[in-house]
This record gives C-alpha cells, sequence and structure tokens, in this order.
C-alpha cells in the first residue's frame, strides 16, 4: 500500500522530527505529518529566532560598553527591523535544515492536518495512511491568553511570542506577563532595543521554577538595567486600547496602573489536543489536560505513542527529542536506557544565562535532605574578569555523605553551555570529588565549576 508505512508522525516540530530521523536510522519506513514548517515551534516561532534576537541584544549591550574594552564605537544605534530580518533568516535556515534531514533519512513528509483513526491510521484531507507498528503523536503546544481579564490574544496590543517574533519596530513601552524563561528571554530583548519594560510575574519571585538564589540575582541584575520587576503581582483587569493597554495590578497590599503600548503574554502554553481525534480513537488525557501515556509513552490505546509538550512536562524541546529517540528505538525492538526526567537541564537565555539541572535549595529542604551547598562567584573568576562577564554564579548541591550532585545552578555568561558538565556527572552518578578530580583549562568560565565543587568539600582555592 502506497499510503502504509511502519511508523507515522504527526506533528514534525523537535520531537517529531527526531522520533522520524532515528526510525529511518533503525530502517522502519516512516512518514511524518505537518500541517505548518518543518521544526514546528522550535525552529520556527521559538527557541532559534529568539536566540538569533537574544545574541542581537548582546550585541547591542556589548557596543554600549565598549569604551571599556579600549574600542570606540561611536554611537551605538539600533535596528530592531535588521534584527528580525536575521532571525527570521536564521529560522527559514533552519526549517530547510530539517527538510533536508527529512530527504537524507528517507522520511516522507505530508503535508497537511491529521486527525487520528482507529486502527494505527491517520486521515490527511481525503487521504489515509496506517502505520503497521505505531502512530506517534507529537502535536506540540501553543500561546495562551488570559480572557478572564480582559486579556485575549489580538495581535496588535495584546500579543504572544509568536507575534512578538515578527514585529519590525521596537515598542516604546511593553508589560510582559509572565517571567519564566520566554518572559525573561523577552525583556533581556526588548529592553536592549529601548523599549521601556515592565515585568509581571504572579509568583512570589521571577523564575519560579529555578533556585532562589537564581531568581534573587537576575532580579538584582534587571533592575540594575532599568528593568521594572513586579512579582507577587496579580493583573485584576486589563483596559485594551486601540494603541495602548493600562493594567490594573496588586502586589505587596499595593494597587498601581500600568500603561504600555503592547502586552506580550508570556504565562504559559496549552497543549494541542484538541481536534486531533483523541476523543475517537479513545485515547485519554490526564486531569491536567496532557496525553496520559505509560512509562515508554504509550497511551491509553496500545499502538498510539505520545512525545514532546503533549505528553507532559517538562515543556522542552531537548527533552521532546529524548522521547523521540526512546520510542523510535522501543519500535525497532531495541531496549533503550530509560528517560531520567530528574536529569533535564533546563536555560533562560537571557544575559546573563541561567542553566540548572536536578533539585533546588528549597527542594532540598522540602525533602529533608542532608545537603551541602557550595557556591563560587564569576567576580572571583579570572576568565569572567577579563570578558567583563563578572555577574552570577555556579552553585552545586552535594548530598552530605556521598557526595552525589542533587542539583547545580548557574547563573552567568555561557551558562548554557557549562551546565552539561554536570547533566554528565549526575547522569554517570559522579560525585562533587570526581568533578573537581577532572582539571579543568585555565582561565575558563569552567573553571567556576570545580570552584563550587571545591566548597562544598570546605575547600574552595580561589576564594
Amino acid at each position: 500500500m502506497a499510503n502504509q508505512f511502519d511508523v507515522i508522525i504527526l506533528g514534525g516540530g523537535p520531537a517529531g522530527y527526531v522520533a522520524a530521523i532515528r526510525s529511518a536510522q533503525l530502517g522502519l519506513t516512516t512518514a511524518v505529518i505537518e500541517r505548518d514548517k518543518l521544526g514546528g515551534v522550535c525552529v520556527n516561532i521559538g527557541c532559534i529566532p529568539t536566540k538569533a534576537l537574544l545574541h542581537s541584544a548582546y550585541v547591542a549591550n556589548l557596543l554600549k560598553e565598549s569604551k571599556d574594552f579600549g574600542v570606540d564605537a561611536g554611537s551605538v544605534k539600533t535596528d530592531f527591523g535588521v534584527a528580525m530580518k536575521r532571525s527570521r533568516r536564521v529560522s527559514e535556515q533552519n526549517s530547510k535544515g530539517v527538510e533536508f534531514l527529512m530527504k537524507k533519512n528517507k522520511v516522507t513528509v505530508v503535508k497537511g492536518t491529521g486527525t487520528l483513526l482507529p486502527g494505527k491510521k491517520v486521515k490527511v484531507g481525503g487521504d489515509v495512511y496506517e502505520a503497521k507498528k505505531a502512530v506517534i503523536i507529537a502535536t506540540g503546544s501553543r500561546v495562551k491568553g488570559i480572557p478572564q481579564i480582559g486579556l485575549d490574544i489580538n495581535k496588535t496590543t495584546v500579543i504572544s511570542s509568536d507575534e512578538a517574533l515578527f514585529l519590525e519596530t521596537t515598542p516604546k513601552s511593553i508589560a510582559i506577563i509572565g517571567a519564566g524563561a520566554v518572559g525573561m528571554e523577552f525583556a533581556d530583548i526588548f529592553n536592549a532595543f529601548g523599549a521601556k519594560v515592565t515585568l509581571i510575574e504572579a509568583l512570589p519571585r521571577i523564575l519560579p521554577l529555578e533556585d532562589a538564589g537564581a531568581s534573587a540575582e537576575m532580579a538584582k541584575v534587571y533592575k540594575k538595567r532599568g528593568i521594572d520587576v513586579i512579582a507577587g503581582a496579580k493583573v485584576t483587569q486589563a483596559k485594551v486600547a486601540k494603541d495602548k493597554v493600562t493594567l490594573d495590578v496588586e502586589s505587596g497590599g499595593a494597587k498601581q496602573q500600568i500603561e504600555a503600548a503592547v502586552v506580550l503574554m508570556a504565562a504559559g502554553r496549552a497543549v494541542n489536543t484538541e481536534n486531533i481525534g483523541l476523543k475517537e480513537t479513545g485515547i485519554q488525557l490526564t486531569d491536567r489536560g496532557f496525553i496520559k501515556v505509560d512509562q515508554n509513552l504509550q497511551t491509553t490505546v496500545p499502538g498510539y505513542y505520545a512525545i514532546g509538550d503533549i505528553a507532559g512536562p517538562p515543556m522542552l524541546a531537548h527533552k521532546g527529542s529524548r522521547e523521540g529517540v526512546h520510542v523510535a528505538e522501543l519500535l525497532a525492538g531495541q531496549k533503550p536506557h530509560a528517560i531520567r526526567y530528574d536529569n533535564v537541564p533546563s536555560v533562560t537565555y537571557c544575559h546573563p544565562e541561567v542553566a540548572s539541572i536536578g533539585l533546588t535549595e528549597d527542594q532540598c529542604n522540602e525533602k529533608k535532605l542532608d545537603f551541602v551547598a557550595g557556591k563560587f562567584p564569576f567576580s572571583a573568576n579570572g576568565r569572567a574578569r577579563g570578558s567583563g562577564a563578572t555577574e552570577g554564579f555556579v552553585k552545586i548541591l552535594r548530598d552530605k555523605k556521598y557526595g552525589e550532585i542533587l542539583g547545580a545552578h548557574i547563573v552567568g555568561a555561557h551558562a548554557s553551555e557549562m551546565i552539561h558538565e554536570l547533566a554528565v556527572a549526575r547522569a554517570n552518578e559522579y560525585t562533587v570529588e570526581e568533578i573537581e578530580l577532572a582539571i579543568h583549562a585555565h582561565p575558563t568560565m569552567s573553571e567556576a565549576v570545580a570552584q563550587a565543587a571545591l566548597d562544598s568539600l570546605g575547600r574552595v582555592v580561589d576564594m
């Protein structure tokens, strides 16, 4: 049958396309059904274009301080439109890269909206595709507004990250609701390009999922840069006009009005589970709206698997990709390693960057663990001083008796790269002693990791 494959994947984002490639590598005939561009939200309106804009923001801020480095760049002028065009080029290049990988691995790409049918089938338009082994659901997630207080996304004055990635000019002022990774990154971008930024978070601190120390450090850094940070805040009402939005905000017992040209909604995402045939197929959801899966990511109906955002948190591209590999190997008859959801690194790519893995100090205390925190500031690191990147620190939480690395937290330049030393260490059950025994090149930012490990043992050298 022309429309029959071993594996059919609904969704071509980081979870889906990686599952497709691994399936094909293992000799399975594979099809990917995608209604939009390959690469999904991450490549087209998420991870990739925002990182391009964040680098533009970094360059803008660096040039403003260039005299300190002996370089007079003159009057620094920013052009958000040019930065945006560059980000779109980068995004397009990555999407075309995924297309190339599909062809290279002989994966059939079906353009259109897929609907699940019983019997491991998917309908696209008038065509029906059948999977001999399994259908993998990887439909991802989307942004959401807060309609109950008048903040429906209208794509002009109330926008999401989707619209923010196509703006041609910087708004004069912007209020960002939600200070998780998305909100923090856009605050960094718009601040660098001259907008007055107000960052509003409902929970007691910004970056609420990170270690409290990381949150405090970033609040201090952002306030220093002129970003208004309001945590523990409740937006009680919004008045949306043609050219501005007025927010009624309560925080710390006080009430205030915040007026902004644009409001950016960054307070979470909703999974794409509607109108894809779940009910008709008999696939069940959890109480939180994710697709219910077992330890192998199979749904409540045999032959249907779910990966990525729709399978549950953490809603991260790299977690979805690992799930894609896991299911592909399972379907090919292999015995893949169990996914360690407690060892998925989390990164916020603002400046300075924030990266973490494992438990926070609060979580260690809640679990009543006997632990020691080792901490080393980048202000005491030679490479950081030379680069002018002295903000932040490395913190390692170790089990007091056995030296196990319970968690690690980095705030600083290149934190997104440094966290993987600790991810590998935790994956292989290395102790802080083994981290320190690995000789770290000097001078490097990564030396701070070794020094934090030493500090947890009470024998830090460089501080």
